[in-house]
């Protein structure tokens, strides 16, 4: 077998297998994540709970988000089937309602990797924090 047609083949292989998503991982570091979600695996797929839990997303709906007075760079997800599952410690997601939308932000001001997740019940997809019924912190 010829070198060249070695890696013809590889790169092929390659080329023909689906990409694989990796997740990023959440350290929880509010008193509220550390208390209802745990820590998490979150990509543009999906957000996975500590207890196993995951819920899916049917796609993105914006690209930003006004968190306080400022328009930010964010992930607006649609969650595919809206719930507000049993967490960690017996707690639900949100509390008042199904959440049907779950946006994430950087925020710098808790640490070099530190990030933000609310959850929004409702059927409009949101458009600021102010309508969120929760949020935790992560790193």
């Amino acid at each position: 077998m010829s070198l060249p047609w070695i890696v013809t083949l590889v790169a092929a292989v390659c080329f023909c297998l689906p990409g694989v998503a990796f997740a990023d991982s959440g350290t929880a570091i509010s008193t509220t994540a550390m208390g209802v979600t745990g820590d998490i695996e979150f990509d543009d797929f999906s957000i996975v709970f500590a207890n196993g839990t995951e819920m899916e997303f049917s796609h993105l709906v914006a690209d930003s988000f006004v968190v306080g007075d400022e328009e930010l760079p964010a992930s607006v997800y649609a969650v595919k089937a809206p719930a507000d599952p049993e967490l960690e410690n017996g707690n639900r997601l949100c509390g008042s309602g199904d959440v049907h939308y779950l946006a994430s932000w950087a925020a710098p001001e808790i640490g070099e990797t530190g990030f933000i997740v609310a959850v929004f019940t409702g059927d409009a997809p949101p458009q600021s924090d102010a309508e969120m019924c929760a949020s935790y912190a992560y790193q």
